[in-house]
């Protein structure tokens, strides 16, 4: 679902990127205001899991993969605006440092996934849970058809995108110059790997995560997000959920073919015939990834070589993202909220 650089115009980019900056303004005030600083390191999990679970790539029948993106149930522990936080700081990491998604198109990409997803699945979620208790059955059948829609609505939006490119910037001779495929092909193609593949995933993903945690730490599930409730955390068993999620990453790449929509501009020319000229002037905007596709560069052609990338990678990110914690605490914490009892922004 990551959208690269050189499939949306400049004006497309620009308008999505500043519908996300306000929605991450208004997420960070939200958060600011209700999450303590002895929370960051949950929101940080967040973020990790995130950014590991997109790493498992699934085969979709028509050739291309999909991947779930952990979003619904970050919405359910953390609160939409919070999990928005959190998987737009793992959406930014894979496109800076690995190339996953375009920097231009960084605003698309956490429109869709960081903003439609969580509350798409929000809605969803406290619709069928309702005043339901936390231990209910009833709250696992509201996050596994949380995550399945809340995930195919965010695909559905960038079918959209994708779609109205040919229509909208075209060439006077009709020539698109960013994405080729209309709504006719976009949508129904997103639609398809979303619906059959990634949906379910990303609902049983959610499903089971939500079971797990009925069972060893129900607090988690009631403080969506607010801090009201002080939950505790096992770092211990954390730690080992991520070791195998690390582990068991490098499964991503036996799943064969690119995501719909993430074609390479000489991919898109041997598949219509030419390679549209704002794709071809915006594609390599950057190219400053550590390891790019979660690879070593010049290093990436063996399946051992290709594994050892991705391990790298997803130690990486994490390594990342805990560094940040660490920084974002101690700042809090000097600001006033060293024992959690403050929030981490003056209240008004």
């Amino acid at each position: 679902m990551h959208i690269p650089d050189g499939y949306l115009s400049p004006q497309t980019n620009a308008v999505l990127g500043a519908a996300s900056a306000l929605a991450l303004a208004a997420a960070s005030y939200k958060t600011a205001r209700t999450v303590k600083a002895k929370y960051i390191p949950l929101l940080s999990i967040g973020a990790a899991f995130s950014f590991t679970i997109q790493m498992f790539n699934i085969p979709v029948p028509d050739g291309t993969t999909a991947h779930a993106v952990g979003g619904t149930l970050l919405t359910i522990l953390l609160g939409p605006w919070a999990a928005m936080i959190a998987i737009s700081v793992a959406l930014t990491l894979q496109a800076v440092f690995f190339g996953d998604g375009g920097i231009l198109a960084l605003g698309a990409n956490i429109f869709n996934m960081g903003v439609i997803l969580p509350f798409v699945s929000y809605a969803i979620y406290r619709v069928i849970a309702g005043s339901s208790t936390v231990s209910s059955k009833r709250r696992l059948i509201a996050a596994g058809i949380a995550g399945y829609i809340g995930i195919t609505a965010a695909a559905a939006m960038a079918g959209v995108e994708f779609g109205l490119q040919p229509l909208l910037f075209h060439a006077a001779d009709g020539t698109p110059l960013y994405s080729p495929y209309g709504l006719n092909v976009a949508l129904p193609a997103m639609l398809f790997a979303h619906l059959t593949i990634a949906g379910p995933v990303e609902g049983v993903v959610t499903l089971l995560a939500v079971a797990y945690l009925q069972r060893t730490n129900s607090s988690l599930l009631a403080a969506n997000g607010e801090g009201k409730t002080r939950s505790s955390i096992s770092w211990k068993r954390v730690a080992i959920i991520f070791a195998v999620l690390v582990a068991l990453s490098p499964l991503g790449l036996l799943a064969k073919g690119t995501a719909w929509g993430e074609w390479s501009g000489e991919e898109i020319g041997a598949a219509v015939g030419f390679i549209p000229a704002g794709m071809d002037k915006f594609s390599s905007f950057w190219r400053h990834s550590i390891l790019p596709d979660y690879g070593l560069s010049g290093y990436n052609h063996s399946f051992w070589q290709q594994t050892l990338g991705y391990l790298l990678s997803a130690l990486g990110a994490l390594a990342l993202i805990a560094l940040a914690t660490i920084i974002i605490q101690r700042i809090a914490r000097r600001g006033g909220d060293r024992d959690g009892s403050a929030p981490l922004a003056p209240r008004k």
